[in-house]
């Protein structure tokens, strides 16, 4: 899988039922590339070009250096200050933001958080997630279940993983009935999930609004040929004995279109990424570390006058502080620097409620979820 979930180089698939990793491909961003990050890689360029020319590296300048490695950085008193983006920086901007009708191509990014409640576990929580729960099936690594070579020589650990996850296990949560409230409301733009769980589908919301960066249930292939193998084939094999399945035309494995560490990402997340983001007028993140990349890396695509919310049980996707000094605003800024980012922590489907209170939405959501209040494993 990949590093939010994950672990690996972008573009390799990572965390949850934030689902498994894929390879590192690195998201081409609509933006351009910031005067900043180009200046650098010049001045450190010209810095290896003055090393080499120099007799030796002790006898290089180093007040020299900084000054010519600062000239070429915008620092972050110089930048110019961006007008406040939202009412306030904390849940009731953002459904300020929405009543006033100026978000109308939202994006969630969603990650194995959401999911928690159904009764899934995440990735990474210590004696819960999932990780740890692998070692029963004697792996030699947990991430090994998600590895292509690993499952190529011994594929029943993956099987009897995807038996316990297979959709139709679990039911959706008020997390995911929010997403499919939103396309009710025609204000979804895209539902970008790291999840391979396929609750957003369960929820109702429609398959063309989800991206699944890591993949999900929703097809399977061999392995070798490449042939695609009906889904029905693939859920019997896994729900009645949690045994491989072969190929009937070449006799090779067959696999869920689950991404593992080293496959690429689905062709359509790159597509949808480059154009959706540019789109975008508001963006909430909500369960996930935000460590797999090229998913990860998504929350800078978006404008920088686009409000941005990280609904989470932690901080994530934080941008550096000591990096920002230099100009270099990758990630999010919260706190008085903040004119756009609103940071809430707690629980998912508590925060995704109490938005939807501020909204005076909580009936309509209420409405989706019932008659399957108080969602569980079946």
């Amino acid at each position: 899988m990949k590093g939010s979930a994950g672990r690996k180089p972008a573009g390799t698939a990572g965390e949850k039922v934030e689902g498994p990793p894929g390879p590192s491909v690195p998201v081409s961003s609509p933006a351009p590339e910031s005067h900043t990050d180009s200046n650098l890689s010049h001045v450190l360029h010209e810095a290896d070009d003055d090393v080499e020319s120099s007799p030796s590296s002790e006898e290089l300048d180093h007040d020299a250096f900084a000054e010519r490695l600062f000239s070429h950085l915008t620092l972050e008193e110089d930048q110019p200050k961006q007008p406040q983006a939202l009412d306030s920086l904390d849940l009731a901007g953002i459904a300020a933001c929405i009543k006033s009708g100026k978000a109308r191509n939202i994006i969630l990014m969603c990650g194995a958080g959401i999911s928690v409640s159904a009764g899934i576990p995440d990735f990474r929580t210590p004696g819960t997630g999932l990780y740890d729960n692998l070692q029963k099936y004697n792996l030699p690594d947990p991430t090994a279940v998600f590895e292509i070579g690993f499952f190529r020589k011994n594929p029943h650990p993956f099987y009897m993983l995807a038996k316990e996850l297979y959709p139709g296990n679990f039911k959706p949560t008020t997390a995911h009935y929010f997403i499919r409230l939103l396309e009710k409301k025609g204000l979804l733009l895209r539902c970008f999930t790291q999840n391979i769980d396929s609750l957003e589908r369960e929820a109702g919301v429609s398959s063309d609004k989800i991206v699944a960066a890591h993949g999900n249930f929703d097809g399977a292939h061999c392995i070798d040929c490449k042939g695609a193998v009906a889904t029905e084939n693939v859920k019997t094999a896994v729900l009645k004995a949690g045994q491989p399945l072969h190929c009937s035309r070449c006799g090779g494995l067959v696999k869920p279109d689950i991404v593992f560490f080293g496959e690429n990402l689905p062709s359509r997340f790159f597509k949808r990424s480059q154009e959706d983001y540019p789109k975008c007028d508001l963006l909430i993140v909500t369960g996930t570390s935000l460590v797999v990349h090229p998913f990860a890396g998504l929350i800078d695509a978006v404008s920088n006058e686009t409000p941005r919310v990280l609904i989470n049980r932690e901080v994530a996707g934080e941008a550096d502080a000591r990096l920002r000094k230099l100009g270099f605003n990758k990630g999010f800024i919260f706190g008085e620097d903040s004119w756009r980012d609103v940071l809430h922590l707690g629980d998912c489907d508590a925060s995704i409620r109490r938005l939807c209170q501020l909204l005076d939405w909580e009936d309509e959501l209420d409405a989706l979820i019932s008659p399957t209040a108080g969602s569980h494993k079946l």
